[in-house]
């Protein structure tokens, strides 16, 4: 049984130790906090130790993994501790808060020898993994472009200043919710090649982090990707993909969970249309919180987790495809400020031989 310790007892690290505990083939181990306290909440019930001091995790040779949970600057020194110290390292998006940072991490996972995954857990979201396999059975035809967007109301829904000043986070409304979209868009139509993009910042004109983001992007097989993460959204909370192809489209959107699914023989022809409610998830929502449906993809993350340490193929985001969403960011933050696309490099050839196809070549194959 593998045993795993966590790294932040905030909101979202409680809901990681308690991902860890309900899994059958994982055990919570202990879990890390400045606030004690915290950490003790985090452990309630649990056989797990609560400690203040996350380098003792990384020192104990009874854990075999750890899972990053705190703010976005202290990742890379907790993520490169652990590998250093033998641990494997599930790590919450983005990855870190700046491109050669997140390097740094991927390097270390590389020269160690361990297993580096990233909490992109939007991908087990129903309505989002309902579009990825519409894309790939070729439901809907060729894939000729994707819609994505993700948004809030702003910066009431942050709980501390870390997640919205960029010398912390890394930028605005694109390292927020829109590292989360990038993440799908490359999920559902591919590797992103090339990036043209606009940020601004008129609304809560924070220094260095916009609140909004518009691109159009090109993943390698030419697919366009009409992009926007915002912090001016007046419904609230609100992420949408959408998948056009020659014969339908499909959208998976959230909150509330949704999917829209249109089919038609050949371009103008009858269509079909099939819309996917959640009723479950969202009475479930309204009772007991949108935490509910956040642990249950966390619980996919473990146990996916585990597959991956075992070499297993799994649709769990890995290291590049956390360094590659913070390049997306930068490379639209310098579009914006150039006037001008920028294009992305492209995988290593060591890193893309991998014996197995990685979710962004299946999408890549499916769009041609």
């Amino acid at each position: 049984m593998m045993r795993i310790g966590v790294i932040g007892a905030g909101e979202i690290g409680l809901l990681r130790a308690k991902s860890v505990e309900s899994d059958r083939v994982a055990s919570l181990a202990a879990v890390a906090d400045p606030d004690l306290a915290a950490a003790q909440r985090a452990v309630s019930g649990t056989s797990a130790k609560a400690i203040s001091d996350y380098r003792d995790l990384v020192s104990d040779d009874q854990i075999d993994a750890l899972i990053v949970s705190t703010p976005v600057h202290l990742h890379e020194e907790m993520c490169i501790a652990a590998f250093e110290g033998g641990k494997h390292v599930l790590c919450e998006k983005p990855l870190s808060n700046s491109v050669e940072s997140c390097k740094r991490i991927l390097a270390t996972a590389e020269r160690t020898g361990k297993t580096l995954a990233v909490g992109f857990n939007h991908r087990f979201y129903p309505a989002m993994k309902f579009v990825k396999d519409v894309v790939e059975a070729g439901t809907i035809g060729r894939l000729d472009h994707l819609r994505v967007f993700g948004g809030h109301d702003g910066l009431a829904n942050f709980r501390a200043d870390w997640n919205y000043k960029s010398e912390l986070s890394g930028g605005g409304a694109m390292m927020d919710v829109g590292i989360h979209m990038t993440d799908l868009a490359r999920f559902v139509a591919g590797e992103v090649k090339e990036v043209f993009g606009v940020a601004s910042n008129r609304v809560w004109n924070v220094p260095g982090s916009e609140d909004n983001a518009v691109a159009i992007m090109k993943s390698e097989s030419g697919v366009p990707i009409i992009f926007q993460s915002t912090w001016s959204e007046w419904i609230g909370y609100q992420v949408v993909i959408e998948a056009y192809g020659d014969n339908g489209m499909v959208r998976g959107a959230y909150a509330p969970m949704f999917n829209l699914l249109v089919t038609q023989d050949k371009p103008g022809g009858p269509r079909k249309k099939i819309k996917k409610r959640y009723p479950g998830i969202i009475i479930r929502e309204k009772l007991k919180g949108w935490q509910t449906t956040t642990l249950c993809s966390f619980e996919t993350e473990i146990a996916e987790f585990g597959k991956m340490i075992a070499g297993e193929c799994v649709a769990l985001a890995d290291g590049w495809s956390g360094l590659r969403a913070v390049e997306i960011a930068n490379a639209l933050y310098e579009s914006s400020r150039t006037d001008q696309p920028l294009v992305l490099g492209s995988r290593s050839d060591a890193e893309s031989s991998d014996k197995c196809d990685s979710a962004m070549e299946v999408a890549s194959r499916q769009s041609k």
